[in-house]
Parts: C-alpha cells; structure tokens; sequence
C-alpha cells in the first residue's frame, strides 16, 4: 500500500498502528508531531491512530536549541 510521508510516496507492506510506522523510521519514543490526513494528533491519540491506504502523513521532531 501506498501512503504520502513528509511529501514522499512510501510503500508500506498492510495497515499498521502510527507506532510501528514511527518505530520503522527510528522515531519511537522521540519527541514529534504529527499530521494525519492534515489533522495534528494529540501525543495520546499517536498510539491509537492507523496509518491506511492512501493517508497523508507529516512527522516533525521536536528538538531544542538556541
């Protein structure tokens, strides 16, 4: 299946849980928001979201700094 990451198509294998997609991309645990079919989620509603067909999806790390 086929979803748009950061702009970029990406190929994922099935539905999955937002969690594992993050954990793929070495994001687990890591400060970040992120947009799902441009709708920003709340950090407790990242573990519930799955990621579909077709679903646009925009993940920015959260870094500190001056």
């Amino acid at each position: 299946m086929t979803i748009t990451l950061n702009g970029q198509k990406h190929e994922l294998s099935a539905s999955q849980p937002l969690t594992v997609l993050l954990e793929s991309l070495g994001m687990a645990g890591k400060p970040v928001v992120v947009e799902l079919n441009q709708m920003a989620l709340l950090p407790k509603e990242i573990s519930s979201a799955q990621v579909n067909e077709g679903d646009v999806i925009e993940i920015v790390q959260i870094t500190a700094g001056g």
